[in-house]
């Protein structure tokens, strides 16, 4: 399988093929996300993964188009950024979203961002919260409310760390 880490940095997965925006030492290809359409080939890779990379993107609708494009029919993407309630997605002065667990939901099959991005269906998401024993009572009410009902009551209080997104390609 041939997997591409977008924005891998300097900690580029293993077996996977990096780009950046920046020269880290393993990066294979730099280039500008934001510059449009990237200088990969179509339907290149099997998979893809971007790990804290969305939330810096200024036009995440090519963001996410160029994913679709580079990716075959059925390559499963992951996205991993920070949620909304950590103090980290709000710290970071290069941060331009801050992203809630239903951040995919346009670009499913139908929706608005589809027609611009590419089809994607949603294969699962996790939300992340710290190891300590505070975290108890939010994970409960993420388990037996959903996410969402945590977002929309809990989320300020009893802030979650990363989102966690699986994806996969549709065309």
């Amino acid at each position: 399988m041939k997997l591409i880490d977008i924005g891998c940095g300097p900690k580029k997965a293993e077996d996977h093929y990096g780009i950046d925006c920046f020269q880290f030492h393993g990066v294979d290809q730099v280039f500008d996300f934001d510059a449009g359409k990237w200088p990969i080939e179509d339907n290149s890779f099997d998979g893809a993964r971007s790990v804290h990379v969305i939330e810096h993107i200024t036009d995440t609708k090519n963001f996410l188009s160029e994913i679709h494009r580079i990716c075959k029919n059925g390559a499963e993407v992951y996205i991993e950024t920070p949620h909304f309630s950590w103090v980290d997605s709000w710290s970071d002065p290069t941060h331009r979203w801050h992203f809630s667990a239903g951040w995919y939901r346009p670009l499913a099959k139908g929706e608005y961002l589809s027609a611009i991005t590419g089809e994607f269906e949603h294969v699962k998401t996790v939300i992340e919260f710290n190891k300590s024993a505070r975290s108890l009572f939010p994970r409960l009410i993420v388990k037996l409310f959903g996410i969402e009902t945590y977002e929309r009551y809990y989320a300020f209080k009893h802030p979650a760390r990363n989102i966690h997104t699986w994806l996969r390609v549709k065309k």
